[in-house]
């Protein structure tokens, strides 16, 4: 696309910051809750877009947004106020766990800071966080960027410096090379008149980005004498790529509950009642931050190929504000061999800046799911489309709702996963990559509290599955299959041997102590503690 003249070279993805609560609007963006799966992700994403030559990229990518950025607008709070308070515990092992290995692991091109503050100071003018971490001991090769306009947020909004210059010198010292904005531009000159910032520091910046593009070919002259120069739109959308879409849908579809075997569907049945507000959509399967389509398959065009259908809505769309259409959608259920429910959310519920007021199906759609499911004269089954968790504890303690299934926002080739997951072409395989807590968790936890660890002194429970031992919808890591699968060991020793007494550390201690008397005697007491 490049090539074609359609699109840039620099990507500012992946988002990899931890999906910490359950309402964050962007947790669709993200790998899930899960640091070092968040890191393993983050690495390979960074690697598939940029190649495997260490120095010529073909794209350069960017992992965002650092760091514990993970709230947009709740209950009064934004992202451009909020001062995230952190302990350094929690920073070391939850929230720089995937850019570090972004960087370190991924050799990603660019980091971008985030609008927030931590502990007081906004990320994107902390030299601890920029040019001492990220540039300093991961080893960033590459340029540091600002979300957008934060450097004029850190000044306008944060009210972090008196004036604009000192705002521009303080960003820049602290390691940032790259405003995404106009800030730096208008503001940096007066800074070094001003001897407020270095000429050479300036200079730096522009190295760590003008590198980056050289690395990119931007400097090599025509298309045509880069190694990807013969690449143009028309390698875009190939039957190839766009089975890959279809595989990585199946792949990411997770069957959270199959009462009876009720799944596969028979391929039997004659007619089958299709209903819900995400049952016909196709731009709402992409969800956020996503590029133009190839095509869509909708959920119902893809049931349409296995079996005779009849569609309702049942909603005018995922707010469900009215019951009107819901007699349609018994009568269509009653009449039908089996009933699927395309339910969930859309980005008028969870987007950037929107963040979620709770946890439970949108206005009348729980009321459409159990009056469906109680006129329904064959199997009925939920299928939720959402980047977040939802509560539906009510269709999982259903005995009519036969199986649930969760398709995440699947890509273009969706509706097609969906059906064959449905219907036993595919066989499900894939994880929840986040806790399914209960609505009541919320009143418990504001999404302002960046604490992981539980407090039990002030009744918080802490958060996800690494720290949070409470009730849950569905649990990090479930997802069943159309197999059974048994666990035994074929062969257990009858014994095992640890010789402690020949470790690393004991080997230190008896060293050390040759240097004093009673050798022998300590010796002794030392593998008698071992032994014990």
């Amino acid at each position: 696309m490049y090539n074609g003249g359609m699109a840039g070279l620099t990507f500012w993805s992946p988002n990899v910051n931890v999906f910490r609560d359950p309402r964050w609007g962007r947790g669709q963006e993200t790998p899930g809750e899960d640091p070092v799966v968040a890191g393993k992700y983050a690495a390979r994403y960074v690697r598939g877009l940029q190649g495997n030559d260490g120095l010529r990229l073909k794209v350069a990518a960017c992992c965002k947004h650092y760091t514990a950025y993970d709230l947009d607008n709740w209950n009064g709070v934004d992202r451009y106020h909020f001062n995230a308070r952190v302990s350094k515990q929690d920073l070391e092992d939850t929230y720089d766990v995937p850019f570090k290995s972004c960087v370190v692991e991924g050799k990603v091109a660019s980091v971008m800071c985030s609008y927030n503050q931590v502990n007081g100071k906004p990320t994107c003018a902390d030299p601890s966080l920029l040019k001492n971490t990220i540039r300093g001991e991961w080893g960033l090769n590459g340029y540091i960027v600002s979300d957008c306009d934060s450097v004029g947020v850190l000044f306008d909004t944060q009210h972090y410096t008196t004036t604009p210059e000192e705002a521009a010198a303080a960003t820049i010292r602290a390691g940032l090379d790259l405003d995404c904005g106009p800030f730096l531009a208008i503001h940096t000159e007066n800074a070094v008149r001003g001897a407020l910032l270095q000429e050479e520091e300036v200079n730096m910046a522009l190295a760590n980005t003008i590198t980056v593009q050289m690395r990119l070919g931007m400097f090599d002259g025509e298309p045509s004498a880069h190694p990807f120069g013969n690449l143009g739109p028309g390698h875009v959308c190939t039957p190839a790529h766009q089975e890959l879409a279809l595989q990585a849908a199946r792949q990411g579809i997770v069957l959270l509950q199959n009462r009876g075997r009720t799944l596969p569907l028979s391929r039997s049945f004659q007619t089958v009642a299709v209903i819900g507000p995400n049952s016909d959509v196709t731009v709402t399967m992409i969800g956020n931050y996503a590029g133009v389509a190839c095509g869509y398959t909708s959920p119902l065009q893809g049931i349409r190929r296995y079996a005779k259908t009849v569609h309702l809505p049942g909603c005018t769309d995922v707010l469900c504000n009215g019951n009107q259409q819901f007699n349609a959608a018994e009568v269509a259920a009653r009449h039908a061999d089996a009933t699927i429910l395309v339910m969930g959310l859309d980005q008028s519920i969870e987007a950037e800046f929107v963040d979620r007021k709770g946890l439970l199906l949108p206005g009348h759609q729980q009321e459409l799911v159990s009056r469906v499911a109680r006129a329904s004269r064959g199997p009925t089954i939920l299928v939720l489309m959402s980047g977040g968790p939802i509560d539906v504890s009510f269709a999982k303690n259903d005995p009519r709702i036969g199986a649930i299934l969760w398709a995440g926002y699947p890509g273009q080739a969706g509706g097609a996963a969906i059906a064959d997951v449905l219907f036993g072409a595919t066989n499900p395989g894939g994880k929840l990559p986040m806790t399914w807590y209960p609505q009541s968790y919320l009143a418990k936890v504001p999404m302002t509290n960046m604490g992981m660890r539980a407090d039990p002194s002030g009744g918080y429970p802490g958060r996800t599955y690494r720290f949070y031992k409470g009730p849950v919808v569905f649990p990090f890591g479930h997802g069943m299959s159309y197999t059974s699968f048994a666990h035994s060991l074929v062969r257990a020793p009858d014994q095992v041997s640890v010789p402690l007494c020949k470790s690393p550390c004991l080997a230190k201690h008896y060293k050390r102590e040759q240097r004093h008397q009673g050798l022998a005697r300590k010796l002794r007491d030392a593998r008698f503690r071992s032994s014990h």
